[in-house]
């Protein structure tokens, strides 16, 4: 992980004020004010828009820090499925190839997820994809290439797990493949902080 990458990263955590992927080296473990000169002065209390604005940034900012229009798509198609929209919207970015490869424990991280993928390192099903918002399937295989399956943070990753795989992703450490056995609901999903769906419904029903 570059420190270009490594600082954009903490820059997220401070500016959602939550250590989003609960890792140790998080500046907001330590520093509890947003981001610049200006960080400690701006935190007043939330509006109702505030608040819902930042449950986005939170939920955007956790999966790679997700464009705008990508993820007002997301939240289209969320609507336009049966059920609830927040945990539809749940069901849809844990299915995004990058988090499936994050939840296997493959990378250490969300931002080397989607590297990995982008560079040609994952096969779903045996086939080469290179899409990080590729969406996964239940009972979808998830592997890295063989040819991969050197790289010094793959091997560190999968050698030394720093969290627990969820129950909806089976792995083999020993192949390098995870299935994908169904798509999770929020209270299923790992996160380290909480996140809260349904004010991001709130958010685009303004």
């Amino acid at each position: 992980m570059s420190g270009k990458r490594a600082a954009a990263k903490h820059k997220i955590d401070r500016r959602v004020g939550a250590n989003l992927w609960g890792r140790p080296k998080s500046p907001y473990n330590s520093r509890q004010t947003g981001p610049g000169m200006h960080g400690a002065n701006r935190r007043g209390k939330p509006t109702d828009f505030g608040i819902q604005l930042m449950a986005k940034q939170k939920l955007k900012g956790y999966y790679g820090n997700i464009g705008e229009k990508q993820f007002r798509r997301y939240f289209k198609e969320a609507s336009r499925l049966k059920g609830d929209t927040g945990q539809n919207l749940i069901g849809l970015l844990e299915r995004r190839l990058d988090a499936v490869i994050y939840r296997a424990q493959f990378v250490p991280t969300v931002f080397a997820a989607r590297q990995v993928v982008n560079h040609k390192h994952v096969l779903v099903n045996g086939k080469s994809v290179n899409i990080p918002s590729y969406q996964v399937k239940e009972g979808d295989v998830i592997e890295i290439k063989e040819s991969s399956r050197t790289i010094p943070m793959i091997l560190e990753a999968t050698q030394k797990p720093e969290r627990d795989v969820p129950e909806y992703v089976d792995v083999d450490f020993k192949t390098f493949k995870a299935t994908f056995l169904r798509t999770p609901a929020l209270e299923d999903v790992p996160y380290p902080v909480m996140m809260e769906p349904h004010l991001i419904v709130e958010f685009y029903s303004r």
